[in-house]
């Protein structure tokens, strides 16, 4: 299997959505102070840039 960059960028983008959902579930589950919190707002930034990285695919 060739891995260009297209597939290195989906790729990237279902690894960010996994760690962006695993780290919004740590700060819903398991931290109950303002670090779940913390947790929360950088899962949303995982999200945020693994729609970066979709929007980049065919373009780069």
């Amino acid at each position: 299997m060739a891995m260009n960059k297209n597939t290195v960028l989906s790729w990237a983008t279902w690894i960010m959505i996994f760690v962006g959902c695993g780290l919004i579930a740590l700060g819903a589950f398991r931290y109950d102070d303002v670090a779940g919190w913390g947790f929360a707002a950088v899962g949303g930034g995982f999200f945020c840039i693994a729609w970066v990285f979709n929007a980049l695919k065919g373009r780069v």
